[in-house]
């Protein structure tokens, strides 16, 4: 994973939530993790890690703060830690 993923990985776990995440960021950050991204219906796409799925909206601009929120519980529930894997 290369620095800039790193740090838009980071920015998902910073609290309070960016309101300036790029969608095209966050997909590269959960490809790089090894996430397989489906599209769905509609503006909506499927993420599948270690076992667990989601479907997300795709956004025009920046993602909204509850779509942060979400795509971070989705990660916590699929065990990713960047504090521990993917320091700074």
């Amino acid at each position: 994973m290369n620095h800039k993923h790193r740090k838009t990985l980071h920015a998902i776990f910073h609290h309070p939530e960016p309101a300036n995440l790029a969608p095209a960021d966050v997909e590269h950050v959960l490809s790089d993790l090894g996430a397989e991204l489906h599209e769905r219906n509609g503006a909506k796409f499927a993420v599948t890690l270690n076992g667990h799925t989601a479907n997300f909206h795709h956004a025009k601009h920046s993602l909204p703060k509850d779509e942060v929120r979400a795509i971070r519980k989705f990660l916590e529930t699929a065990g990713v830690d960047p504090e521990r894997d993917y320091a700074l």
